[in-house]
Order: C-alpha cells, then structure tokens, then sequence
C-alpha cells in the first residue's frame, strides 16, 4: 500500500446502482480487504468503483460478473486493480520533524557503537520520496555512507517502477526549505529533476505485501521503522494485525515512526512515546530483568553542525539508568481511610493488571485497576493504565478523561503527558500537544536533577 488512498465520489458508469451490482463490489471489497487490508469504510465504495470501472474498460468488459470472475481467476488482476486503486500522494521531507530526529539518532548510535551500522523501514515507500529523504538527512547528518541503509517496500509495482527511476517533478519538491535540491539533485528537463547516485545508493526497493504470511520472514530487525498513514486505512483487527508485524520486524531498542493519527493505534502498556515533538515515534518500554531496569537509552552526543537547509530538532534528553529508576515508580496516593490493604498488595494489583494489558486481557486488567483505586484511592499509575486500556479499544474520549485525571493527581507523570500529547496530535490538536509535549521535557529534566527520598 502506498502513502495514501482518497476517497473519491464518480458516478458508476457503467457498473450500475441495482442491489447485484453493489454485492459484486462488496465482494470485490472484501477480496481487497483480505489481500492488502484496505477495509472500504476507510475509503469509500466510491475509489473501489472507480478502480473497477477502468480495469474493466482497459479489458473491454462490459459485464462486472465477468470482471468478477477475472478477478478470482488469479493474483495478476488483483495486483492491477490495487494499482488503480491506491492513490500515492507524497513528497520529499514530507515528515520533516520524524525525518531529522532519525538522522540524529542514528548518528548518536554510530557514535555510541563505531562499528554499527544502522536499519532504516520505509513501509510502505510509496514513489520513494520518503526513504530517498531520509537517505539525504542521515548522509547530511555525518552518518558514513557505508554503516546505513533503508529498505523501501509497496505493494504498488507502478510505484517502485518510479521510485527506482528517481526522476521527479515539481510536485514531490512542496514547501519553502527545499536546499537539499540543490544538494542532491541535478536538472533532468525543464519539469523535473534526477536524483544523485550518492542517494540513490543507499535505498534498495522491493515489492511486499506486510499482511503475507511470510513477509521479511528472514530480514534482520530494523533499528528504525517509518510505517505513517496506512494503518488509518485499516479496520481494528487488521490494524493489530499490522502492529504485530510492525513489532517483529523492529529491534530491541528500535523506534517506529507513525502518522500522526495513528498514535491512538500505538499506545498500549509495553510502549511509549519517544519524546521527540511532533515525530510520532514509539519504542517498547524497559524490561525489569533479575530485579534490574533495562532501559534503551539514548544519550544525548555532539553532532556536527547542520546543512542550512535542514533545522535542527530541540534537543531531547533521556535520563540514565538510574534517574529512570528513581522516577519510574511514582508512590499510590493512599488516603487514611482506606489501608486497610498493605502498599505491596496495592502494588501487585497494577503489577498484575499492567501484565493482563500486555497480553490484550483488557477486562482483567481494567477489573484489576479497580481494584487497586477501591483499595488505595485516586492513582496517577492506575489511571494512566486505564487511559492506555481505553485508547486501545480506540475509545478516545474515556483515554483523554484518564490522562488527564493522572496528570492532575502527578503533574509530572512524563507518560501520560506524552501519551495524551500524541492523542491530541491525533485528533489536531497540534498547539496542545506540543504545550503536554514541553511539559514532559521539563518533568524529565526535573525529575533527573532532584534527588528522590528513599522509601
């Protein structure tokens, strides 16, 4: 699938409004939806119909029962009729903020681990533009040619076919801060521009469908993933069904980067935002092994000075090891009337019900919240918890009420801060979230510089 499908509102032509016809295109809609996910409701049956209504004019079939049969006769139909019906609608540094927070995370890692070398997931990579930009920032941001690559895949070929030419026209060059054109590019013609062999050189192209059964069943994980407005065209089972692909494919301190109304679709008890504004970048959160916190840390190093055309993204600071430790646990707010239950058993119930979560019981770890507030009163911990649980069931309004009653009992609750940063992002809100987003900045810096009491 491409970077993104529009709905469109053609009459049929042809095809009709009688009750036969319109069976036809749900039957035609759900063989989509099966192959590539597209669920219809996203869409419209509009871009459907009007996909099947060229196809059938390119073969000269007048008859949609024909067609039909066409269509079920083998995967090469189909494959054309996805060709028609994805729309690729994208351009260069498109997600420019996302773009350049990568650029200086891989350079972090390069310095971090010399030997390194850097996994980047265009997915899907539409006509190229995306993965060929991050290709520009990470060479513009010092990374060395040789420790980095980025994968681009689609299940459009029409759209690999351009994208390997890397041949583009005024359209995919929008926005004032187009610099890098004049750096990585040379004039073709008049109308459009050719791409250099230094860029091109650090992308590789293939067709795949992320839904197949056996899809980079044997590739090495990715430190970064870009998977932005796609999973908005997909109903809820096929969104976690994505999630999971998404989460196999990623390293074990890799990021994955997502439009941003898909952050809802992220945001679960085992990940957290990465505290870049405006990324829309996600990470699994430490795992407690032997008693210990392993964190993915990302220290912040010096990085050479910028290309004027590319803005520097606000620095961001991930406390260590030990300040993560110290502020990771924030104390139940216990009132006097209700320890009838010890501190520990409290803390077991969210412990539990933060595991229920994790496997997707939602009701048992909604019912173990409860629990945990009967027991010990208002919770920041345990209505940040259900804020999580309602946001995976896609119930934002009941998320956003949640988020907001932990950050009023903890101002400083970093995720919950982040998390209702993103849903409000989601929802376009993008002033609120980048005022929730410079708040969790200065609740991590508060939070690494002040010393804890001992409990």
């Amino acid at each position: 699938m491409s970077a993104q499908m529009k709905s469109v509102n053609h009459s049929n032509h042809g095809l009709g409004s009688s009750a036969a016809n319109i069976q036809v295109i749900e039957q035609i809609a759900a063989m989509l939806k099966q192959h590539m996910g597209l669920d219809v409701a996203a869409v419209g049956s509009a871009l459907i119909e009007r996909g099947v209504r060229e196809r059938m004019n390119q073969l000269a079939q007048n008859d949609i029962y024909g067609y039909l049969h066409t269509l079920q006769s083998g995967l090469g139909e189909l494959q054309e009729l996805i060709e028609l019906v994805v729309v690729p609608e994208t351009w260069f540094f498109r997600d420019r903020e996302a773009i350049l927070a990568v650029a200086r995370l891989a350079r972090e890692k390069i310095v971090r681990s010399p030997n390194a070398h850097v996994r980047i997931l265009s997915l899907p990579c539409s006509t190229g533009e995306e993965p060929y930009s991050i290709a520009m920032a990470l060479l513009d941001a010092g990374v060395p040619a040789g420790q980095f690559r980025v994968d681009g895949i689609d299940i459009c070929k029409r759209s690999l076919s351009v994208a390997q030419r890397s041949i583009y026209g005024r359209n995919s060059f929008r926005g004032k801060q187009l610099e890098y054109r004049d750096q990585h590019f040379s004039v073709h013609d008049t109308t459009s521009s050719a791409l250099s062999e230094e860029v091109r050189r650090q992308v590789s192209f293939r067709h795949g469908n992320m839904l197949a059964d056996d899809f980079l069943a044997n590739e090495a994980p990715y430190d970064f993933i870009f998977c932005r407005n796609v999973l908005i065209y997909f109903d809820r089972d096929v969104q976690v069904q994505a999630v999971q692909v998404l989460e196999r494919l990623l390293g074990q301190d890799g990021c994955i980067f997502v439009g941003p109304a898909e952050a809802g679709i992220m945001l679960r008890p085992h990940v957290e935002s990465i505290g870049i504004p405006l990324t829309f970048g996600f990470r699994r959160k430490s795992v407690t092994m032997a008693g210990a916190e392993v964190v993915p840390v990302l220290p912040a190093f010096a990085k050479p000075a910028a290309p004027a055309w590319m803005p520097v993204p606000a620095p961001t600071s991930t406390p260590t090891i030990r300040e993560r430790s110290k502020a990771a646990a924030p104390l139940p707010v216990i009132r006097p009337d209700v320890e009838k239950i010890s501190v520990p058993a409290q803390d077991d119930l969210l412990v539990r019900a933060r595991a229920c979560a994790d496997r997707g019981e939602l009701v048992e770890a909604e019912a173990l919240c409860e629990q945990h507030l009967r027991a010990a009163g208002s919770s920041a911990d345990a209505y940040y918890l259900q804020a999580l649980i309602n946001d995976a069931r896609q119930d934002a309004s009941a998320a956003l009420q949640l988020y907001r009653k932990a950050i009023y009992l903890q101002p400083d609750h970093r995720d919950a801060l982040l998390h209702l940063s993103a849903l409000l992002a989601a929802q376009g809100d993008v002033a609120g979230a980048q005022r929730l987003q410079q708040r969790a900045e200065r609740a991590q810096l508060t939070q690494g510089s002040e010393e804890q009491p001992h409990v």
